[in-house]
């Protein structure tokens, strides 16, 4: 298919057109044959339930594992992005974006069912009993706490680090680089980043298809709105809708302020429930609840009831393992998006540990506040009602506080943010899948896809093939979980590298070297005191940098080497010297601005701030923190030869 030259730069055309077939065709089968479909699909599950229980337990396992691994060894302090880079985002709103993504609108559909599900048919022991209550909590924080955390930080810890640290496209074929290499950008990464665009949009198609019930059940317990397809279809265009508008309005407008708005509110229902219900109740089976989930993690991790065969396992663990990861290459690439600049500490402590705290806050509240009123206060009718219809369950929750009105209320403005925040944050990562990792598409690109997911989800509410379609969504786990142990390995082996390099680079330094030289401490005295302007700055890089870098360049030329000299447009310096299929050499001094010290400002100046500018070294991993303005041309060629040196050395120890 032939494609103008303007629509090729912001689209991949095999992944484009790829996947809006394959979406075309997987939906008309479960639309034409929905009993065929689900009973096809399902085989499918039932047989990896069946064979595969024990590879999803342990490759859970070991990413859980690997993650805080990263966290506490020596990768830890490796930056997702150049060393000199900064977030984007501020950790609220980061938080609120984790939050909305990741989790947000599971809370509300699972926070009080899920721990009344367990209370009254556990997977072993008698049910209604104060062990089945301690179990339910303690299987709840299981299912929704560090584990599905960790597969988001992975898939986004993987993506990251190869986008922002090695400038590979922010795709899912990106996450098979150290195993593959430059073939990603062939037939294999079209058909990863095709599988990524199908997991996402099927995933938030079926999420917004089933929850569209929950809040029309909402809108009909407040204000008797009836049930009923017609009302869900306008529900469903009305939530895209939405979703178009945030998502063409960008990231750092629309998505941040749902986000933001999300997690207030959150915080605002759960205060709410947590001081108008049981309050000291709640806070003590928090820390009881935590210490008990922490306590037995690892033999909850590693259950298969091998000894004590259940259905259990398959209707549950194994079913969130799958749901967790089928939605984590969606989930990680917008996490991986929002975290640039962070360390791989800072990343995990805030995906892993923020949001799981919350959650975790989150369904002992809900969770134990509904099973509160089952034992304590003989409200059997809960039970029977999440027994029903688990969409009611928050609502016949609420509807037992004082302002119940008021709660509910907000509870369905919640359900709706959530699935607008999900939809839009959905359409912004199959945009950028479809474009290659660009991230500047244009505003028809970013409405297709958001209007693709809301038809997707209305041609499978119509034709009852949500199920068949989120069955198809969770057996993808499989393949994709031998995907992601492999690229695991890889991160580990390129962290490895990174790591040496950053060993050696550190164990010189450049500082002295003007020490060493006649009178040079006198002139580095000189150079530490003064606060040069740009225009300094610039001169210096003309003339002593610039031909510093040209003279090195010429005499690697010589040696047989490429190696080439730029002039950017503000003025850095960049020498760049090729290695073939190794890792090149780049050092480029840049000038960075920063504001006078108030020692050096005239008393009484009620001028605006002025910048002083340093001539400063970036490697190809990032700044190094050192100036180098006043610096004689022979001691920049030093510093040249010193990196040059350190670099040739690096190749050394990793080949």
């Amino acid at each position: 298919m032939e494609t103008s030259p303007r629509l090729a730069r912001t689209l991949n055309p095999p992944v484009f057109f790829g996947s809006a077939l394959l979406i075309f065709a997987l939906v008309t089968f479960a639309v034409a044959l929905p009993q065929t479909a689900q009973t096809l699909f399902g085989q499918v599950q039932n047989w990896i339930v069946g064979n595969a229980s024990w590879f999803y337990v342990l490759a859970v396992a070991l990413i859980l594992i690997t993650v805080v691994f990263l966290a506490v060894s020596r990768y830890g302090d490796i930056k997702l992005g150049p060393d000199h880079s900064q977030p984007d985002y501020s950790n609220t709103t980061w938080f609120a974006m984790l939050f909305s993504a990741g989790m947000g609108i599971g809370l509300m559909f699972f926070g009080v069912a899920e721990p009344v599900m367990h209370f009254v048919a556990p997977p072993v022991g008698e049910p209604n009993t104060v062990q089945a209550a301690r179990e339910a909590m303690k299987l709840t924080f299981f299912h929704w706490g560090l584990h599905a955390w960790a597969i988001y930080a992975i898939v986004a810890l993987i993506l990251a680090f190869f986008c922002y640290r090695h400038n590979l496209p922010l795709t899912l074929r990106s996450a098979l680089y150290p195993l593959i290499g430059e073939r990603i950008h062939g037939p294999i990464g079209h058909a990863v980043d095709i599988f990524a665009i199908l997991g996402t949009v099927f995933g938030v198609a079926t999420s917004l298809g089933y929850g569209v019930l929950q809040i029309n059940s909402g809108l009909n317990h407040l204000f008797d709105v009836p049930v009923g397809t017609a009302v869900q279809i306008a529900l469903i265009v009305g939530v895209t809708a939405l979703a178009t508008l945030s998502v063409v309005t960008g990231l750092d407008k629309g998505i941040r302020i749902l986000s933001e708005l999300n997690l207030g509110l959150a915080v605002l229902l759960l205060a709410l429930v947590l001081v108008l219900g049981p309050t000291v109740y709640l806070l003590q089976t928090f820390v009881q609840n935590t210490g008990s989930y922490l306590s037995e993690i690892v033999s909850k991790t590693f259950n298969l009831y091998a000894y004590e065969p259940t259905d259990w396992l398959g209707g549950w663990t194994l079913l969130y393992w799958g749901w967790w990861m089928s939605w984590s290459p969606f989930v990680g690439m917008f996490i991986a998006r929002v975290s640039r600049g962070r360390t791989i500490r800072q990343f995990v402590t805030g995906v892993m540990f923020v949001p799981a705290g919350f959650t975790l806050l989150w369904m002992t509240v809900f969770g134990n506040g509904a099973i509160h009123m089952i034992m304590q206060d003989g409200l059997t009718s809960l039970a029977d009602t999440v027994g029903q219809d688990s969409s009611l369950a928050l609502f016949a929750f609420l509807e037992q506080f004082p302002l119940s009105s008021v709660l509910s209320t907000v509870a369905v403005l919640m359900v709706v943010v959530f699935f607008v925040t999900s939809a839009d944050s959905g359409s912004l990562v199959v945009d950028m899948l479809a474009s290659g990792g660009n991230p500047q598409t244009p505003l028809w690109q970013r409405i297709f896809w958001a209007a693709s997911i809301g038809v997707v989800a209305i041609a499978l509410l119509l034709a009852d093939g949500l199920s068949a379609l989120q069955t198809a969504t969770i057996a993808s786990a499989l393949p994709f979980s031998v995907i992601l142990l492999a690229s695991m390995w890889g991160l580990l082996k390129a962290l490895h590298l990174d790591s040496t390099k950053r060993v050696l680079r550190h164990q010189t330094s450049g500082h002295t070297r003007q020490a060493r030289s006649p009178g040079g401490w006198q002139r580095r005295l000189r150079n530490l005191v003064m606060f040069p302007r740009r225009a300094h700055v610039n001169r210096f890089l003309a003339e002593v940098v610039l031909p510093a870098g040209e003279a090195v360049a010429e005499e690697l030329r010589k040696q047989g080497l490429s190696a080439r000299v730029e002039s950017g447009d503000d003025q850095r310096i960049r020498l760049e010297v090729s290695h073939g299929s190794e890792v090149d050499f780049v050092y480029e001094v840049r000038p960075r601005a920063y504001v006078q010290p108030s020692f050096v400002m005239l008393e009484g100046d009620e001028r605006e701030e002025r910048k002083y500018f340093r001539a400063e070294v970036h490697l190809l991993e990032g700044g190094q923190d050192y100036d180098v303005m006043g610096w004689s041309r022979d001691e920049v060629i030093d510093d040249i030869l010193d990196q040059y040196e350190q670099h040739m050395h690096f190749l050394h120890v990793v080949r």
